[in-house]
């Protein structure tokens, strides 16, 4: 099932806030810029926490449901070779073709833009990628632990957007998910398959109004999983794409802490995980013939297939309906 909540209208509010509803609703937050005597307050940063969260459920070898729009999907035709194994985790997959965990995170080439130097850049692009890394292929976090290295990279200036993500860690639930940015899966569930996570996206950079530098990333990551007995021989693939935008203003112009992430805009979209749970962790489905796996009617889904793997799909439509990817 997917779950894209509708958009709110945007507010103004200073200091950046954090919106209500990680899951139920994305919102827009701008500050109003102040004067400081030497240095200016950092304006118009704010967080659009638009949470687009795709819950597949896998009901037979061919067939998923998500929680990304969509109905039910037409059943693919597979061969051996194009079954995941244990030893072949990303077997029929287009993941076989991306990167291996952080490699597959490039930066581009920095350059110095508008009021900031290259040197400003290059830090502002490391942050994103190490906020990424941390928060997606970093071991621990995987297994369920505190996301810290993720977390110390965050804006404290952004005092309710740092404190509901806190709370979401400590006691998760629909209104307040901490997969919203991390990926999490319950250790006494399931296993990583082979400890490689695939990796492809895109980052860019740009000045924004005020001088500040400002990055844009879109990156899907593809977890090979199994379950936890070590018996189980099935696998099953959990595609997850983050969409970020943050900002890292200059701290010798700006009323910030140096080397961190101000967050403007979050997107998240999972294929793969079961419906209507809001425990902090991803539950991977792995195929079930014969029977829905969480109760649902065929009727229940609508709108067209989806395949996750499409990085050109545009997550800033919003719905909240269970529906089917068409391949993991």
């Amino acid at each position: 099932m997917i779950r894209r909540p509708s958009e709110k209208p945007s507010e103004k509010n200073t200091p950046p806030q954090y919106p209500e509803g990680w899951r139920t609703g994305p919102a827009w937050r701008e500050m109003d810029g102040r004067a400081a005597r030497r240095r200016r307050v950092l304006g118009g940063v704010g967080v659009v926490l638009a949470v687009a969260v795709a819950a597949t459920v896998v009901v037979d070898p061919g067939g998923v449901r998500s929680r990304i729009p969509g109905g039910w999907g037409k059943k693919k035709e597979t061969t051996a070779a194009d079954t995941a194994t244990l030893d072949h985790p990303f077997a029929g997959s287009p993941a076989e073709e991306y990167a291996d965990g952080a490699a597959g995170i490039v930066p581009p080439e920095a350059t110095a833009v508008g009021e900031s130097s290259k040197e400003q850049v290059a830090s502002a692009l490391k942050l994103t990628k190490d906020f990424l890394v941390d928060a997606n292929l970093d071991p621990a976090t995987l297994r369920g632990e505190r996301p810290a290295a993720a977390l110390a990279l965050l804006d404290p200036g952004q005092d309710e957007l740092v404190t509901k993500v806190n709370e979401g860690l400590a006691k998760p639930g629909k209104e307040n998910d901490p997969l919203s940015f991390f990926s999490r899966f319950d250790p006494d569930e399931v296993r990583m398959v082979g400890g490689t996570v695939k990796t492809r996206g895109r980052m860019t950079f740009a000045e924004r109004e005020g001088g500040v530098v400002a990055v844009h990333a879109d990156y899907t990551f593809v977890y090979p999983l199994a379950k936890k007995d070590k018996k189980s021989r099935q696998v099953a693939r959990t595609i997850v794409r983050r969409v970020l935008d943050v900002e890292v203003p200059d701290p010798a112009r700006f009323r910030v802490e140096p080397g961190k992430l101000a967050v403007r805009r979050h997107v998240m979209d999972i294929g793969n995980t079961t419906c209507e749970v809001h425990d902090g962790f991803i539950h991977p489905e792995f195929p079930r013939i014969g029977r829905h796996g969480d109760g649902r009617d065929e009727s229940e889904r609508s709108g067209p297939a989806v395949d996750p793997y499409d990085s050109s799909r545009d997550l800033g439509a919003r719905h909240d309906q269970c529906g089917t990817v068409t391949r993991t």
